[in-house]
């Protein structure tokens, strides 16, 4: 897959994802997917989306993402989409609907076929909808699929309940909807190597700057190392208020993990389901029994995932 980091024409007819795919949920994946089979017609598959988030530029403020960037990235590949351009919202919000349909999906992009979700909007001030699509795509000669709302139960899935979710620490849930794991990519720092001294090892990584943060508390794991292998883990994310801390980080016991020390390594770790809140404890005796009884309990939970 090639990704773009500025807007270039295609030199071919291609089938075009709109949207920001925050997450690239189960909704997200209707959208893409339908682009990438497109390349059983001859057409391309490309998503158009965005480096930042629309809705951070027009707010002014920070719109936490359910994935990085790299993740996004990887999800796209697995579904069959070939060219990937993060277009530079600011640059093309003052275009009307229009211009942003002739210039950009048909005179830049080559489009022959577009997917977009049912709430998709586009052009200056979000003025265009699906209906003004169809229209202009009908005009055009160029195909046009709307995915309907994708649910679950009684909710929509869309990154806003995925992300309320996470916040609620309910990620068994969250992962369902997003077909993947949440989970974040970061090395791996130093600590006060107390987990040490309790007999349960970890290892410590920073949040992920504009990563959305999870629910304080205990969870279970997997975690993958540089050198691919996995383990079962017990992840705690919060602040560590028996020992006095302060700084909000992801720190990971692995019990199986007999290998030498990972400093400076670059670890993935993934939730799968939460154990109990973040609490604090009268003793690092209490700390101890207690993490090793989540240990437990992660491993039995990897063990089934």
């Amino acid at each position: 897959m090639r990704t773009f980091e500025t807007l270039l024409p295609e030199t071919s007819p291609t089938a075009v994802a709109l949207g920001y795919f925050d997450g690239v949920h189960r909704g997200h994946r209707r959208v893409l997917g339908g682009a990438a089979r497109e390349r059983e017609n001859g057409l391309l598959p490309v998503c158009l989306t965005f480096a930042e988030s629309p809705k951070s530029v027009i707010a002014g403020a920070e719109n936490p993402s359910l994935m990085t960037q790299a993740d996004k990235l990887n999800a796209m590949a697995q579904i069959g989409i070939e060219h990937v351009c993060f277009a530079d919202f600011r640059a093309l919000k003052h275009l009307t609907a229009r211009e942003f349909f002739e210039k950009i999906l048909v005179d830049t992009l080559r489009a022959g076929a577009l997917f977009c979700g049912f709430n998709y909007r586009f052009g200056k001030h979000a003025a265009g909808d699906t209906a003004l699509l169809q229209t202009l795509c009908d005009e055009f000669g160029v195909a046009l699929t709307v995915a309907p709302p994708e649910k679950d139960g009684e909710d929509v899935v869309c990154s806003t309940l995925i992300k309320r979710l996470i916040a609620e620490g309910n990620v068994r849930r969250a992962n369902e909807l997003l077909c993947g794991r949440f989970g974040v990519r970061e090395v791996i720092r130093h600590g006060r190597h107390l987990g040490h001294e309790l007999g349960a090892p970890t290892i410590n990584q920073p949040l992920t700057k504009g990563l959305v943060v999870p629910k304080f508390g205990v969870y279970a794991s997997e975690v993958t190392l540089e050198s691919g292998e996995r383990y079962g883990g017990v992840t705690n994310i919060g602040v560590k208020p028996t020992v006095g801390g302060t700084t909000p980080l992801w720190e990971t016991w692995m019990p199986a993990y007999r290998g030498g020390e990972i400093y400076g390594e670059t670890a993935d770790v993934r939730l799968l389901d939460f154990i109990r809140p973040e609490k604090k404890f009268g003793s690092l005796d209490a700390l101890k029994d207690e993490i090793l009884r989540n240990g437990e309990q992660a491993l039995a939970i990897y063990e089934q995932s």
